[in-house]
């Protein structure tokens, strides 16, 4: 029976429940080795019984508090303790990040049991570089320069600022490594979006992957993967950049956040401005003396006569502009982060050359402009603990304007005659290539328990592909189409208390290609598919803290890429007969920590194999002065490193790496669809470097010129070991083309006051002014200054 007393408990239960519920609380942050997240650091509120351990990404949360003052203390080993008193009121999410500072006298009595994220990556069972970039932020390097200095990769551009760039790891190199931000593919912002114009501040962290790629990227990467991170924390910055240098090169950075702790609303946005003449002066080009000129106009080039000089380049100006706005909201109970944002970015550029430096242009320019739309999605703990989603779409278009309608033949000196067609050897022609793109990726993680965990990665990638002349017609009535499908599954076994960790995978390959093919004078449309699978395993084992054994193995496809199939609109020719490539790779290495005092050593050595089969690489066509991409049949390719790593306190530091690695044409007779390669069998492939090495030393002192100031000098040298850029079986040893030894030294000078609040720094690249090559003999900039100030604020 319903009766008064059954009210009463009612009305209390609601006031109760009432209370309860207005009073549902949360304190939450970040704990960080300055913008390192720390990963197992204990947080605990004082006066309870409640604690928590920082997850991956250094993050803890206690629920369910009522209103009142707390006294949270962190504690990890390593680390001076800090402890914070914060009140929160009814209903209210309260951000706390904690800083802590390493504390010397522990870590030199004791060996330090967690570690930094970088740490982590370095000491994983894949074969991975993980570079800190806050050390070179106040540089005016990109991403390129910082990456060109890490064991096994080398970046070989073919000039200046914004010029094209081939990246190699471990000897496989081009589309068949991938590049990502934050795990998401880079070319899916848009051109622009190249490490050779991100400035190097606006990254917190470099991660290259060598051969053996994660699940988790969902990347058909056979040759690795580099995987750019950014500031991740959940608070206010700004960091805000500006450098001047030689050939009037400009570059701006800008990238921040702002938190509204009330409503819990991010608002993240960053960009940049790229700019140079690149007039750099080459070095012992061909120029035409003598003949009738009008001008730089040769009329008749009766008495002329090819003479060795020194000029500037004269057309091969460059300017870039990206601005990406992301707004979202974190660490809500119905999503961890959630961020819709938009990019725009166009780049213009003046062409100089072709692949060759003899081939020189005087009106060739080139445009390009992408937009993008994001969505960004992750929840742990969802529907149950340890299921883990993260999830990303986006929708870009990419669009490139070529314009070549002189029919002129340049020289280095500026100087020109008429030809029967236009420079870069066709019609005349205002090219376009046009690029729509949907993408999607779906992480999902489950954590079984603390020795056993899943992940799964789904990946789609499709990409239309229109390509027309104007000056022909205005659309392209036989459009390429590109459609990619990725599926990987991971299960991984942290045993022996985590001294012991395997990682076993499987990859689903799927490509759905529609081109047009040119044949018997008809263009057909033809239609293929392709699915195969990969798999793989990487496993790592401390003997001690401090010392490990690592192994990984991937057999691995990598799929065609648009530029590939359907050309660049440039030097790249498209080729509607490649075939996917694939590769089994694997990697065999081993790593030391050493503390002494101040003193920290760190040394890793590994070796690599890759045997590739349908290799792409590019060969140059000599009647139409262009690259087209061809499968060599098989290529293997063998190799080791080893990096040496010093450091004394916070004074000085000194690294040094080397790389040998043979990559040799393992096709013995016959022919592929692409030459004939008789005579080519265990020759190296031509244009790649074969031994290089680097090495960076730098020496600074904090509050020597003032409190809360540091001076800091860096230095770099760059080795590489002369290479043939043609087939070393062919032709006469004495007459063969190649690429000398290089030595190129680089200096840096940085000022920084208010803890690095304010900064300068002073550069100079090729300090000798040494003659620099890299891709077929392409002159680098010689010596060259720079400038730059940063502001940086959180």
């Amino acid at each position: 029976m319903f009766n008064g007393r059954n009210l009463l408990i009612i009305l209390l239960s609601v006031i109760t429940f009432s209370a309860f519920a207005q009073n549902q609380s949360t304190i939450s942050g970040y704990v960080k080795d300055g913008t390192e997240s720390i990963v197992g650091a204990s947080v605990i509120i004082k006066g309870t019984k409640n604690g928590a351990t920082t997850n991956g990404q250094g993050y803890f949360e206690f629920k369910n508090l009522q209103a009142g003052s707390y006294t949270l203390a962190v504690s990890y080993l390593g680390y001076v303790k800090e402890s914070k008193t914060v009140t929160i009121q009814a209903n209210e999410n309260f951000k706390l990040d904690f800083k802590l500072k390493r504390n010397q006298e522990q870590l030199n009595d004791v060996a330090v049991q967690g570690k930094t994220k970088t740490q982590e990556i370095k000491e994983s069972g894949f074969a991975v570089n993980a570079i800190d970039t806050r050390k070179f932020a106040n540089t005016t390097a990109d991403l390129n320069q910082i990456l060109n200095r890490s064991t096994g990769i080398r970046i070989r551009e073919q000039g200046g600022l914004g010029s094209d760039f081939k990246f190699s790891i471990n000897g496989l190199s081009g589309k068949q490594v991938k590049f990502f931000i934050d795990g998401i593919p880079m070319d899916v912002m848009g051109s622009a979006m190249s490490l050779n114009n991100i400035p190097v501040n606006l990254a917190d962290r470099l991660e290259v992957f060598k051969g053996v790629v994660p699940v988790q990227l969902g990347a058909d990467a056979m040759g690795g993967a580099v995987n750019v991170v950014t500031n991740q924390k959940a608070s206010s910055y700004l960091d805000l950049s500006h450098s001047y240098g030689s050939f009037n090169t400009n570059r701006s950075s800008l990238s921040g956040q702002y938190v509204d702790n009330k409503t819990g609303i991010i608002i993240k946005g960053s960009g940049f401005f790229n700019a140079s003449d690149n007039n750099y002066t080459m070095k012992g080009v061909d120029v035409i003396n003598g003949g009738t000129r009008i001008g730089n106009y040769i009329v008749d080039l009766n008495g002329a006569e090819f003479a060795s000089a020194d000029v500037k380049r004269f057309h091969d100006h460059y300017k870039s502009v990206l601005g990406q706005v992301e707004v979202g909201v974190t660490n809500k109970s119905w999503a961890d982060v959630l961020f819709i944002g938009g990019g725009y970015n166009e780049a213009n550029q003046d062409l100089q050359t072709g692949f060759d430096q003899n081939i020189v242009y005087g009106e060739v320019t080139r445009a390009s402009k992408a937009v993008s739309g994001t969505v960004r999605y992750k929840k742990d703990n969802l529907f149950t603990k340890g299921l883990n989603l993260s999830a990303f779409f986006a929708r870009s278009r990419d669009k490139y304007k070529t314009t070549d309608t002189v029919q002129r033949n340049y020289n280095w000196d500026g100087t020109y005659f008429d030809k029967g067609y236009a420079e870069m050897g066709g019609i005349k022609a205002v090219a376009h290539i046009i690029r729509p793109r949907t993408y999607g990726m779906a992480n999902l993680s489950y954590l079984i328990n603390e020795q056993h965990s899943l992940n799964l990665n789904y990946t789609l990638d499709r990409l239309k592909n229109e390509n027309y002349n104007e000056l022909l017609t205005d659309h392209d009535a036989m459009p390429g189409r590109l459609n990619k499908q990725i599926v990987g599954i991971a299960y991984q076994q942290d045993l022996l208390d985590k001294r012991l960790v395997n990682t076993f995978f499987g990859k689903l390959y799927h490509l759905g290609l529609d081109r047009p093919k040119y044949i018997n004078n008809v263009y057909t449309q033809m239609d293929t598919t392709f699915s195969n699978y990969g798999y793989g395993a990487a496993t790592r084992y401390k003997i001690t803290n401090d010392l490990g054994v690592k192994a990984s193995y991937e057999h691995a496809y990598r799929l065609q890429e648009a530029e590939e199939m359907f050309g660049d609109g440039l030097n790249l020719q498209g080729n509607p007969d490649l075939k996917p490539e694939s590769s089994d790779n694997i990697n065999l290495g081993a790593y030391y920590n050493l503390k002494i005092g101040k003193s920290t050593f760190f040394i890793e050595a590994s070796g690599f194999y890759r045997n590739a089969k349908d290799f792409i690489f590019p060969v140059p066509d000599e009647r139409s002065k262009l690259l087209k991409n061809r499968n060599q049949s098989s290529v293997r390719i063998t190799g080791f490193e080893t990096e040496v790593r010093y450091s004394y306190d916070q004074l000085l530091a000194l690294n040094v790496n080397l790389t040998y690695q043979n990559a040799i044409n393992t096709t013995k007779t016959g022919s592929t669809d692409s030459y004939y390669v008789e005579g080519t069998y265990l020759n190296k492939i031509p244009n790649q470097p074969w031994l290089f090495g680097n090495a960076d030393f730098s020496i600074g002192k904090n509050d020597w010129l003032g409190k809360d100031t540091r001076l800091q000098f860096n230095w770099f040298t760059q080795y590489v070991n002369w290479f043939y850029l043609t087939w070393e079986g062919k032709g006469n040893p004495n007459g063969k083309s190649d690429i000398p030894t290089q030595f190129i030294h680089n200096a840096s000078l940085s000022y920084s006051l208010q803890n690095g609040r304010y900064n300068i720094s002073a550069e100079c690249r090729n300090l000798t002014d040494e003659l620099a090559f890299d891709n077929f003999r392409l002159q680098k900039p010689g010596r060259s200054f720079s400038v730059k100030l940063r502001y940086f604020i959180q």
